[in-house]
């Protein structure tokens, strides 16, 4: 049983019949999941979803004439989420607002990446902020000879500061490893060569 709280308004549910209505196809519904959650580029998104593409554990919301399935592993993120529809003079348009698509969850079933997020967002990127500096998680993988490897991208501030690669070191690095012991290395994909925003040059 899910403990979903997500608002369709009334006008959202008609403009997405009359979508649904035009694609022709028997029981095609929509699907809604957060593409990045957790993260700063988290991004919340709508597909059409012919019967058979939904999956098996996709929540499913029945509304008047059509059916939404939500994405399981979105679900935290779409907590509160209210998708609306405003007419204009252009016609109209959808509107995603989800406050915690770009909060990191925790939980025992927690991914490698949400809890690197989770760290980044709770007790890193707040020092960072000092500076005007930011730092995200761009991904994770095995490196056969030196193991769980993350690689961030530093922002603002921190881009090519020359302080840099003591905050990596000193700073980003062993909080991540002190929190996150399969973590072995950090590394930085940022071009520093770029210091316009420096805090240090």
């Amino acid at each position: 049983m899910s403990n979903l709280n997500i608002s369709i308004t009334e006008a959202a549910q008609g403009y997405l019949r009359e979508l649904l209505a035009k694609q022709n196809s028997d029981g095609i519904a929509v699907r809604i999941f957060v593409e990045n959650p957790g993260t700063p580029r988290a991004e919340c998104c709508m597909a059409y979803c012919t019967p058979g593409e939904e999956l098996v554990d996709d929540i499913r919301i029945p509304m008047d004439g059509f059916t939404t399935f939500i994405e399981f592993k979105s679900e935290p993120y779409l907590q509160d989420a209210v998708i609306d529809y405003n007419k204009d003079r252009f016609g109209g348009q959808l509107t995603f607002k989800a406050p915690k698509s770009k909060v990191p969850q925790i939980g025992e079933s927690s991914s490698l990446e949400e809890r690197i997020n989770h760290v980044l967002f709770s007790e890193i990127n707040p020092g960072l902020a000092a500076h005007n500096g930011n730092v995200s998680l761009l991904e994770v993988f095995n490196d056969e000879k030196e193991g769980m490897t993350a690689v961030l991208k530093f922002g603002g501030g921190c881009q090519g500061c020359s302080a840099v690669d003591m905050t990596l070191k000193q700073g980003v690095e062993t909080t991540l490893k002190a929190s996150i012991p399969e973590l072995q290395r950090v590394v930085d994909s940022t071009d520093h060569t770029v210091t316009d925003n420096a805090y240090f040059r």
